[in-house]
């Protein structure tokens, strides 16, 4: 059966392929667009459909529109009901359900040959649920969805036994733990929808102190759901213009909203666990993209191991979704990889060096170059792969450092034109992790933040966060053997088993995906050198 899942109502539109049960293609619009998210989640962008993440999935399978057996749309509009009947302030929803009516006809517009009659509407937390129990490697699995809304709803608690789902709890609108983040994060004077894991870096830097004012607001039901009434946010902190410095009041009120976050999804999971009896839980919605909170979950709930999609934000819907579709025919399969989207060969990305007359060099081990440089203490951008679907880079388009240098911290975030109090992450060996960090392990997705150990604190400063923490990325050996060359290449030169790894991109633009971004972004921001696939782009000899 060939599927393709579709994501496009809200925000990170995105495209996935599911055939005979097996991902074989995921990847994000704004990788292909260039814009970030894709587009604002407002009813006036309903319409706008991931097309070009769409076509290429079908490029890559080798597939016409035509020979899709189902596509699978990730928002079912026959469950919806009035915005002003969900208590949510949004005049031109109707707008949204109109599109999402015809999101059939649009798509067919989008596709030439796809039949209109194939597109199926997979309601929004199912597609969310899908793309954590049935994308996990554990067939059987409590699941738990929380996001901003989809339909009618904002959460989504259930148990997945051998692939198939059963729903234990829902938390119908206004009642929303994405939503009371979303309105601190637009408060707080950042984007929203968008910037919410800024509000969880900040949130480090300052005290619960009001904490207890919130509980007035957000509360657990005791069956299985919250309550939520709408926080007068500026009684507790006057609201920060986007331009304007943050203050310790905002690192508190971030602080406060975070710990209130942590509360309630303890309580869920807790209740979860006591109706499901399962060792394994598992988390797709925005929400669970809140490494901090997952770590939370991990160390104080009652599963034994809890396991995240990459893409748990609106964009892994569309994985969700297919696979939600595929599975009634079949059995589907565990998603492989994080790096499901473009990737090139060597001659191809060589030709694209000679199109753009760049001097290059062909080392005889890129990852023996690159562990050179970064020793030297010099910024790489690592471009090797096919690119990954989510937001975190994984080690296919990466900036990568030098973690033993304090000031390079503050020299990522210059060269990345982002607020200082941002963190970069460290990524180390599987079987070296454990030395230097105590949290959930392995991490191979940069899903939780783990307590860096006493005696590497001093030793990699550029990755420690403030509260002493660090957002790991673990690398096995056997999936990723080019990384994990450079990692050793860089210890024998260092002592350092680990190096510093953000994403390969500027402030306000999606990740690099093709070669072309990648050239752009090496030509805009002084970075020293640029790993594309088996070849060396040096600035000093580029910028004479």
């Amino acid at each position: 059966m060939r599927v393709m899942g579709i994501n496009a109502l809200f925000h990170d539109p995105a495209a996935a392929l599911v055939l005979d049960g097996r991902i074989v293609a995921a990847a994000e619009e704004e990788r292909f667009s260039r814009r970030k998210h894709g587009k604002r989640p407002v009813p006036f962008s309903a319409w706008e459909l991931p097309e070009l993440s769409a076509r290429w999935c079908l490029e890559h399978a080798g597939l016409d529109p035509s020979e899709l057996d189902a596509v699978a749309y990730s928002y079912d509009p026959e469950l919806a009901r009035p915005a002003g009947h969900l208590g949510l302030d949004d005049p031109f929803d109707q707008l949204r359900q109109e599109y999402a009516r015809r999101a059939p006809e649009f798509l067919a517009e989008a596709l030439p040959g796809l039949d209109p009659a194939k597109v199926r509407f997979v309601p929004h937390h199912l597609a969310h649920a899908a793309s954590a129990g049935q994308a996990s490697p554990y067939p059987d699995c409590a699941v738990l969805v929380l996001d901003g809304r989809g339909e009618c709803g904002s959460h989504l608690a259930g148990r997945y036994a051998n692939r198939e789902l059963t729903v234990l709890g829902a938390q119908s609108l206004p009642d929303s733990m994405g939503l009371f983040y979303e309105d601190l994060t637009q408060h707080l004077g950042f984007l929203r929808s968008s910037d919410e894991f800024k509000v969880m870096a900040l949130a480090s830097y300052g005290r619960p102190r009001f904490l207890d004012r919130l509980r007035e607001y957000v509360a657990l039901d005791g069956e299985g759901g919250f309550r939520t009434r709408p926080v007068p946010w500026a009684t507790l902190v006057p609201p920060r213009p986007a331009s304007a410095p943050w203050t310790e009041a905002h690192a508190d009120i971030a602080a406060s909203a975070q710990a209130c976050l942590e509360e309630v999804l303890l309580g869920l999971v807790r209740w979860l666990h006591d109706r499901t009896g399962e060792e394994t839980l598992t988390l797709a919605g925005g929400v669970a993209l809140n490494c901090v909170a997952n770590t939370r979950l991990h160390r104080d709930g009652p599963f034994e191991r809890i396991w995240v999609q990459p893409a748990a934000g609106d964009a892994g819907t569309a994985l969700g979704a297919a696979l939600h579709l595929a599975h009634q025919k079949e059995t589907v399969e565990a998603m492989p990889t994080a790096a499901l989207g473009r990737g090139w060969s060597d001659a191809e990305l060589r030709a694209w060096l000679e199109r753009a007359a760049v001097p290059y060099e062909e080392p005889d081990d890129i990852a023996e170059t690159v562990a050179e440089e970064l020793a030297g203490d010099r910024i790489v951008a690592w471009f090797q792969g096919r690119s990954e679907y989510g937001p975190r880079a994984l080690g296919h388009r990466s900036l990568l450092a030098h973690p033993g240098r304090a000031e390079n911290l503050e020299r990522l975030n210059a060269v990345k034109g982002r607020e200082e109090f941002r963190p970069v992450a460290p990524m180390v060996l599987a079987e070296r992790a454990a030395e230097l960090f105590d949290g959930p392990l392995p991490s191979p997705y940069m899903l939780f933040v783990h307590d860096v150990r006493a005696e590497w604190r001093e030793r990699i400063p550029a990755v420690v966060h403030v509260d002493g923490t660090a957002r790991v990325q673990t690398v096995d050996r056997a999936d990723e053997p080019l990384v994990a060359r450079m990692i050793d290449g860089f210890e024998r030169r260092t002592g350092l088993p680990a190096v510093v790894n953000t994403s390969l991109n500027t402030a306000g633009r999606p990740m690099v995906d093709d070669p072309r971004d990648a050239l752009e972004c090496f030509g805009s921001a002084p970075v020293d050198l640029l790993a594309l696939g088996p070849f060396a782009i040096r600035r000093r000899r580029v910028f004479t």
